[in-house]
C-alpha cells in the first residue's frame, strides 16, 4: 500500500465468509498506516452484523454511518477517535437489516468524498462477499465503468458452463425437472451459478439472487441424494427441501420457503413433503442467522380498514396484477425468440446484450435498473415510484437473463410489483405504501403459481396487518394469470376455474 503511490485515499476489504478475518485485516491496514504518520478514518460497512467496534476502546457511540446516512446525526458526532493516535472510526451505529438502500445511495458517494478530504486514508471494512450480494453492488455504485464490462462478464459466463460440460444451461428448470422427473442435477451447478450471479451482480445486469439459492440447495441436495443411493420420489423429496432451504436462507422467509418448494413445480401441495421442507427451511433459516443474514423486513404504512370499498379496490388491483404477470412474462419469451433468430451463437448473444444494457443504462443516467433493485423496492414501500420503472425494469431483466447472465427472476418481480402499485395506487384509492406491498406479493404469484407461498410472504415480510387483502389480491392475481409462468419446467396441472 506505501508503495501504491499518492492517490490512493479508499481502501475496501471484504472476504467470502464471515470469520475469514477481513475485520482484522481492516484494523491492521489502519493502524499500520497510523503508526507511519497518516490521518486514517476506519469505516465499519458491515452493517448487517459488525464486530469491528469491539476491538477499539471508544465508549459511548451513539450514532455511526447508519444515523448518518438517514439524516439523524451530522458527521461530527459520527466519527470518534481511538485509542490509537491518528486512527478515527465511523461505527454502524446500529444493526440494519436491509443496508443496500443506504450504502447505494448518493448519501453514501458524498460521504466518502468528503471523508477523503478529511483524511489521508479511508478503510472501509464492508460486508462478506460470498453471504451477500452487498459489497459487488457498492462496488457498482462506486465504479459506474462496470457496467461496460457486462460482455466481459457474459463471456466469461459463457466460458465457465461451456468448460464444464454444461451448453445449454436450463438453471432453476433444470431443478424443477429433477423434482418432477428422473432428471439429475450436476453438483457444478452450485459454483457455476454462483460465480456466475456475482459477476452479473458487479457489472449491473438487472437480475435477483433467488435463482442462484435455488440451484445451489437443489444441486447440493440432489447430488447427496444420489451419494446416497436414493430412490427417484425419495430424490424428489430431498431436492425439494434444498430448494426450500436455499430460498428461507436468502429471504428469511420460512413459512413461504417450505410451501414455495412444495408449489411450484407444478402448482399443487404434496403433503407428503411438508414435514421434510419445513424442517429444512427452518433449519436454513437458523443457520442463515448464525452468519449475520437478517431476514427480509420491510415496512407498510397506509394498510386499509376491511370495507367494501378496499375489498374491492384490492380485487381490482389483483386483475392488474394478474395482467402484468402475463406481460412480464410474454416479453422474457419475446426476448428468448428474438435472441434464438437472430444471435444463435451464445457468446455473441450475451456480449450484445451486455452492450445493451450498458448503454441503456448510460442513455438513462441511473442505476435503478440495475442488480436486485432493493433500494428502489424500498422507495415504492414508502410512496415513491417513477411511473416508468415497472416496463424499464421488465426490459432490463428480460435483456440480462434471457442472453444468458445469471441470477434470478424474482426480486425483479418484487420491483415490478412495487413500483407498479405505487405508480397506480391513486387510481383505485389505496395507499401507494400498501399497493407497493400489495404489488409485490401478487406479482410473485401469477409469475410463479404459488398462491399459498404468496400469501404465507405477505405475512413474513410485512406482518399480519391487512393478510386478509393480501390473500384476496393473490387469490385474483393467481386466477387470472392463466398458465403463464416465469419457469417453462413448471406445468400446471389443474384447471384453475374448476374443480376437476
Amino acid at each position: 500500500i506505501t508503495f501504491t503511490g499518492k492517490n490512493i485515499k479508499r481502501i475496501a476489504v471484504t472476504s467470502h465468509d464471515a470469520g475469514n478475518g477481513k475485520t482484522f485485516v481492516s484494523i491492521r491496514i489502519a493502524a499500520s498506516m497510523a503508526e507511519r504518520g497518516k490521518k486514517v478514518l476506519c469505516i465499519d460497512a458491515d452493517m448487517r452484523k459488525s464486530v469491528l467496534i469491539s476491538h477499539y476502546q471508544i465508549k459511548n457511540t451513539q450514532e455511526g454511518l447508519a444515523h448518518l446516512l438517514s439524516g439523524q446525526c451530522g458527521i461530527e458526532q459520527a466519527i470518534y477517535p481511538t485509542n490509537l493516535p491518528n486512527l478515527y472510526l465511523l461505527p454502524i451505529g446500529e444493526n440494519v437489516k436491509t443496508p443496500l438502500p443506504l450504502l447505494t445511495s448518493p448519501d453514501f458517494e458524498q460521504l466518502m468524498n468528503y471523508v477523503c478530504q478529511l483524511f489521508d486514508l479511508v478503510v472501509v471494512d464492508t460486508p462478506p462477499l460470498g453471504m451477500v450480494i452487498d459489497a459487488a453492488t457498492a462496488a457498482r455504485q462506486k465504479y459506474d465503468w462496470l457496467v461496460w464490462l457486462m460482455p466481459v462478464a457474459g463471456l466469461a459466463i459463457v466460458g465457465m458452463y461451456h468448460l464444464s460440460g454444461i451448453t445449454k444451461p436450463m438453471g432453476t428448470n433444470r431443478v424443477l425437472l429433477a423434482v418432477k422427473e428422473e432428471e439429475g442435477v450436476a453438483i457444478r451447478m452450485a459454483p457455476l451459478i454462483y460465480l456466475s450471479s456475482m459477476l452479473t451482480h458487479l457489472t449491473g445486469g438487472s437480475s435477483g439472487r433467488e435463482g442462484a439459492a435455488l440451484q445451489i440447495g437443489g444441486s447440493v441436495a440432489n447430488f447427496i441424494g444420489r451419494q446416497f443411493k436414493l430412490s427417484h420420489l425419495d430424490l424428489r423429496t430431498i431436492t425439494m427441501c434444498g430448494m426450500a432451504a436455499g430460498f428461507s436462507g436468502l429471504f428469511g422467509t420460512p413459512l413461504a420457503a417450505g410451501i414455495f418448494a412444495m408449489e411450484i413445480a407444478d402448482g399443487t401441495l404434496h403433503y407428503a413433503v411438508l414435514l421434510p421442507c419445513m424442517l429444512s427451511s427452518i433449519v436454513a433459516r437458523v443457520t442463515a442467522e448464525k452468519f449475520g443474514i437478517q431476514a427480509a423486513a420491510f415496512t407498510v404504512t397506509g394498510y386499509p380498514d376491511l370495507t367494501l370499498h378496499s375489498v374491492l379496490a384490492v380485487l381490482v388491483f389483483g386483475v392488474m396484477c394478474a395482467l402484468l404477470s402475463i406481460l412480464f412474462v410474454e416479453v422474457l419469451h419475446c426476448i428468448d425468440w428474438t435472441y434464438a433468430q437472430y444471435l444463435k451463437n451464445p457468446y455473441l448473444r450475451i456480449a450484445v446484450a451486455g452492450l445493451i444494457v450498458a448503454a441503456g443504462t448510460t442513455l438513462l443516467g441511473t442505476r435503478d435498473y440495475n442488480g436486485a433493485g432493493t433500494e428502489v423496492i424500498v422507495r415504492a414501500l414508502a410512496g415513491e415510484a417513477r411511473p416508468e420503472a415497472f416496463l424499464l425494469k421488465i426490459l432490463f431483466t428480460a435483456l440480462t437473463l434471457e442472453a444468458g447472465f445469471k441470477g434470478g427472476e424474482i426480486v425483479p418481480t418484487f420491483f415490478i410489483g412495487a413500483t407498479f402499485g405505487c405508480t397506480f395506487a391513486p387510481l383505485i384509492g389505496l395507499d401507494p405504501s400498501f399497493a407497493a406491498a400489495l404489488g409485490m406479493t401478487a406479482l410473485f404469484c401469477g409469475v410463479t403459481n404459488c398462491p399459498i407461498a404468496s400469501m404465507l410472504l405477505s405475512f413474513e415480510l410485512f406482518g399480519g396487518q391487512g393478510l386478509v387483502l393480501f390473500a384476496l389480491c393473490c387469490s385474483m392475481s393467481y386466477m387470472l394469470s392463466g398458465h403463464f409462468s416465469l419457469y417453462t419446467a413448471q406445468r400446471l396441472e389443474q384447471d384453475k376455474f374448476h374443480l376437476e
